[in-house]
């Protein structure tokens, strides 16, 4: 293969367009395009597909998360691109990304000069940490390696060792299942009944659409700033995030934005009225598209009640009649949170792919 870091390829930023129909919209789509391919070579399947338009709505409101990418092109062919995300908070210490090579184009010298911008934007920045993610196939054979957490594996594949050759280190390893929505329920409706009698009198279940209704959006900020601190996660490095009602507005109008029809299913604390779990499944505008779940979380003050498999059946069931033509819902796990996937296992969500969880340190 020919190297074609050698050949006459530029790095340009990607522009983010007023439209995908815009004139100036044609690399922004073909990212999307690259995207989606990536994650069909690597995961084996479909079910993380985003439209142009979905991830447009995305970075066009910057005012919570900066999203910038660069492409690598010949000419007006993009081969490649890596797109970062990081936090617009003061103490914003990581560079999340994701570097995207068309797969017929990968191994050809394209991946150092992608990783290189996001080197110099984090150090422009003053963030020493930058982190990625992998995708992996659930049947790939051969040697693995082994999650630091104690939990899960991923093969020791192409990517995973052109991250350890650029100094990243694995720190984490999920799962990513999907559950059937065309098959029967009733197991679903079952343990919903059962969930709900052993949590009593002090939790109320709740449901919504978004945008979230006036009466539940201090409660949910409150449980969506949760999300960066009661979660696992292994060696990476999260930023804690501060929610309130403004940025729960501002989220709402950017999951509007993006085209996408986001279910909740939540549990109030009755004597407080905090929002204490909560679980998102959204759908962009195919009604026979995979069914994507956001955010699952139970708060750890209030773990122990049965809140979490609440709130997944309790929108699993709703989502029926959101999305009836939608086949499979997809959601990742970290490999070590086993109680969420105890509550998935048994209401019969099954893997589907793998993500390995990368960081590096920059040096000073």
């Amino acid at each position: 293969m020919s190297d074609l870091a050698a050949d006459v390829v530029t790095i340009s930023p990607v522009v983010v367009p007023a439209s995908v129909d815009a004139p100036d919209a044609r690399v922004f789509v073909e990212m999307v395009r690259i995207a989606n391919a990536v994650c069909l070579h690597d995961a084996g399947h479909d079910y993380l597909h985003e439209e142009p338009e979905e991830m447009l709505g995305m970075w066009q409101d910057q005012a919570d998360w900066i999203q910038l990418g660069f492409a690598a092109l010949r000419g007006d062919e993009v081969l490649g691109v890596v797109k970062m995300m990081i936090s617009n908070q003061p103490d914003a210490g990581t560079v999340e990304f994701d570097l995207m090579v068309d797969p017929p184009h990968r191994g050809q010298g394209l991946e150092g000069p992608l990783l290189a911008e996001v080197e110099r934007e984090a150090r422009d920045r003053g963030i020493s940490t930058i982190q990625t993610w992998t995708l992996h196939r659930p049947d790939a054979v051969g040697e693995r390696l082994a999650s630091p957490t104690g939990w899960g594996s991923i093969p020791a594949d192409a990517e995973a060792r052109l991250q350890q050759q650029n100094g990243f280190t694995l720190e984490q390893v999920e799962r990513n299942s999907v559950f059937d929505l065309t098959g029967d329920l009733s197991l679903v409706e079952r343990m919903l009944r059962d969930s709900e009698a052993a949590a009593g009198d002090e939790y109320r279940s709740v449901t919504w659409t978004s945008p979230t209704p006036p009466e539940y959006i201090d409660g949910f900020a409150y449980a969506l700033s949760r999300m960066s601190t009661d979660t696992p996660q292994g060696g990476l490095v999260v930023d804690e995030q501060h929610w309130d009602a403004a940025r729960v507005k501002r989220r709402d109008a950017r999951l509007n934005a993006q085209g996408l029809t986001v279910s909740v299913a939540a549990v109030l604390h009755v004597p407080t009225g905090r929002v204490v779990a909560y679980n998102e499944l959204a759908i962009a505008d195919d009604p026979a598209g995979a069914t994507q779940q956001f955010g699952t979380l139970v708060v750890k003050e209030h773990r122990g009640h049965r809140l979490g498999t609440i709130v997944k059946c309790a929108n699993l069931l709703r989502w029926r009649t959101i999305a009836p033509r939608s086949p499979r819902v997809s959601t990742f796990n970290a490999e070590e949170n086993r109680p969420m996937l105890d509550i998935n296992e048994a209401i019969g969500f099954v893997p589907a792919s793998y993500a390995g969880a990368w960081k590096k340190v920059l040096d000073a």
